[in-house]
Parts: C-alpha cells; structure tokens; sequence
C-alpha cells in the first residue's frame, strides 16, 4: 500500500543552505537574475518540455491514421499466477476493509508482519472501523520488529514525534535506516533528508546521494529534485552523473513539484546543465507561476519585459509582479517598470491580477 513522503518540501528545499559557496543552487531564491539571452534558442531534449497534466507523452511513431483498418498483433497470453493468494490484501484493495480486517487478524496475532501492517493502516485510517491510533501503533510496532519496511517506516515516524509511543529519536533513525535498506521509497527519502540534517555540508549530501536516488528511481518527486542539485552543485560528482542533472529536474518538474518546474525554466533560460533554450523556459516558468509559485510568478514578469522566450507584453508583466508583490515579493526594478508604464496599463494588469485562479 503507498505511503506518502513525510518530510515537507521546505526542508527539501533548506536543503540549499548546506551548498554554501554554489551561486546557482538556491535558484528559488528572488535575488537570483535570470540572464538575458546573448544568443538564438537552442533546442532541448523533449525531457525538458512541459507534458500534459496527465503524463501522456504523445508518441513519435507511427501516427493513429496510418494504423487504421492494420490488424494489431495479438497479445502475449498471460501467465498464469501460481503464488499464494492473499484474502486479506484482496479484499482491503477492493475496499471491503472489514472482511480484510477479518481475514488479517488471525495472521496478525501469529505474528505475520505483512498482515500487522494491514491491520495497522486499517485502524490508523479508520476504514471500516472507528480510528484508533494507539492499537495502530501496537501494530506498526509489532510489523516493524517483524521486519515489514512499511510498518517500519510509519513506526519510525511515530518514535520521531512521540505519538501514542515514547519518543525514542535513535530508535527511529534505526527503523527509517532499515526500511530505506529494505527499498520503502519514502524511507528512501526520509533516510536521505535525516543524513543532511545530521551531517552538515558535502559530507551529508554524498551521505545521502545513494537513497535519494533510489526514492528518485521509484518515482519520489522531492527525491529526484534533490539528485539534480547534487548532481549540478556538489563537486567531486561523476561528470556521467553530472549531465544526468537536468533530466532528473525535468523528471521532478513534470510531476508537478512547481519549485522543480521554477528551477527548471531558470536552469533552461541560463543553460544550467545543458544548452540554452528561452521558449521551453518560459513555459516551465509560466506553468510554475500558474500553479501559483511566487518566485516564479516574478521571474515571470522579467521574461515578459525583456522578451525572453514570449514576445513582450507590458500587461502581462505586470500582472504577474502584482501577484508576487501582493504574496510580499518585493523587488524594486519590477516595481520601477510598474510606475514607468501608462495608468491604462496599470488597470488592465491588476484586473487581469483579481482574476487569477490558481492551476492545481
């Protein structure tokens, strides 16, 4: 069953502070320019493209119309499934919780640490039954001791917080180390984000390098933004490694994690990691700034002034300062572009501004 990463984006993103002496990595940082263009726009790899929310990436075969009236191939015959069928699972999947609850009970009490963890999820959600987080905890206890890399992670975060069980910061680390060795991807992640918060600078970044990249391999968006910093920011990294630093940033970027699709857009309009291009960073940013980045909607703004990427359009670049002066971005050459332009300008951007609806 998926469990969610536990550690905010925020202290990923703290995660910056430890890159003293890397002008580039806090590029969610306001007072970071984006240079204008010097030369034509160079193309990208379609990795760099924003892709439709869905994730759908168009394909570059053979178009739909050439295959109509073609007799497809038939599909390989499915193997049959010779393993043991698990009831309690089964039956949690299908949303019949108090079957599961039923069927996972007894295995529970023998010691099955795979069907303590389902009847902790179980009370800990209260599905089917009332929630009862203290009897949750016995379980993810019992499942953790057991060896159960789910339950061990949820059990580490309920030592690390003291909640319905003695806080225990040691123990916890234990059961995070464990569950990430034992390939949980949001342990992954935790485990990673645990070694730069105790070993400050570069020392905890390489620390951490090797399960950030295991959560980035299994998907975990906040892993794969964090592989792209190090591997652009921290020296001594493999240059096969270092040219990987983009497409793990674009990966981040179109799951939606919009401080990945800020940094992004800046990394494509500066040429950070590979050549640059204008338009595909304007569409990162412009995307980031729908979705309501602050950072993004003022760099936004610059990009239409100095027509990088877009053709110029004062109103337009206004709007977008006026939305990220009005979440308490400052910066004074936006605001001295703002006063340069006709009162008519002005009006129609703070109109445009009150309309703004947030893309989710």
């Amino acid at each position: 069953m998926p469990i969610p990463v536990r550690f905010s984006r925020c202290a990923l993103l703290c995660m910056a502070t430890l890159l003293a002496g890397a002008p580039e990595f806090a590029l969610a940082q306001a007072s970071d320019a984006i240079t204008a263009p010097s030369t034509t726009p160079s193309q990208t790899f379609r990795t760099d493209r924003p892709q439709p929310e869905s994730g759908t990436v168009p394909s570059d075969g053979v178009g739909v119309f050439d295959r109509m009236g073609a007799k497809l191939p038939d599909l390989p015959p499915e193997k049959e499934y010779k393993g043991t069928v698990d009831e309690a699972f089964g039956a949690y999947q299908r949303g019949y919780y108090l079957t599961a609850m039923d069927k996972a009970l007894p295995r529970a009490q023998l010691g099955d640490p795979s069907a303590q963890t389902l009847i902790a999820e179980i009370l800990s959600q209260g599905l089917g039954v009332k929630r009862d987080m203290k009897n949750a905890a016995f379980w993810y206890g019992k499942a953790a001791e057991g060896g159960d890399p789910a339950a061990m992670f949820k059990y580490a975060l309920l030592l690390m917080e003291g909640n319905n069980v003695k806080r225990d910061k040691a123990k916890a680390d234990e059961y995070m180390r464990k569950a990430a060795d034992g390939g949980n991807s949001s342990a992954e992640f935790n485990w990673a984000q645990t070694l730069v918060a105790d070993n400050p600078g570069d020392k905890g970044l390489k620390l951490a390098l090797p399960y950030y990249e295991k959560a980035a391999e299994q998907g975990v968006a906040d892993a794969q933004y964090a592989v792209a910093q190090i591997y652009q920011q921290v020296p001594d990294i493999p240059e096969e490694k270092k040219r990987l630093a983009r497409e793990w940033m674009a990966r981040a970027a179109r799951a939606g994690f919009d401080t990945a699709q800020l940094d992004m857009g800046i990394w494509l309009v500066n040429g950070v990691g590979g050549p640059k291009d204008y338009v595909h960073g304007f569409e990162w940013l412009k995307l980031a700034a729908n979705r309501g980045n602050v950072v993004a909607q003022n760099k936004l703004a610059h990009l239409y002034i100095n027509a990088i990427g877009t053709p110029p359009d004062p109103i337009e670049a206004a709007k977008w300062y006026v939305l990220s002066r009005r979440a308490g971005l400052s910066d004074p050459s936006l605001e001295d572009f703002y006063l340069g332009i006709e009162d008519s300008q002005q009006k129609a951007a703070i109109e445009a501004a009150n309309k703004f609806r947030r893309i989710n």
